[in-house]
C-alpha cells in the first residue's frame, strides 16, 4: 500500500508502529492524542510547518525496505 496525505496518522500507525519514528522526526510529537491520530497527514503537516511530501516520502520509503 502507498502511503498519501490524505491518510490520517492514525491509518499510518496502525499499519506500522515503527512509523511513530518518522512522524517524530517532522515534529509531530503528539501521536496518542486522538485528535492527532484522526488528522490527516497534509494537514498535520501544516499545522507544524512540516513539508507533507517529504514525510510521504520517507513513510514509504520505509515500507519499501520492509
Amino acid at each position: 500500500m502507498t502511503i498519501t496525505k490524505q491518510m490520517s496518522i492514525g491509518q499510518v500507525l496502525n499499519m506500522d508502529r515503527g512509523t511513530a519514528r518518522i512522524f517524530m522526526e517532522f515534529g509531530m510529537h503528539c501521536l496518542g492524542c486522538p485528535h492527532a491520530t484522526a488528522e490527516a497527514i497534509a494537514d498535520a503537516c501544516a499545522a507544524h510547518g512540516t513539508d507533507a511530501d517529504k514525510l510521504v516520502e520517507k513513510l514509504n520509503a520505509y515500507f519499501a525496505e520492509k
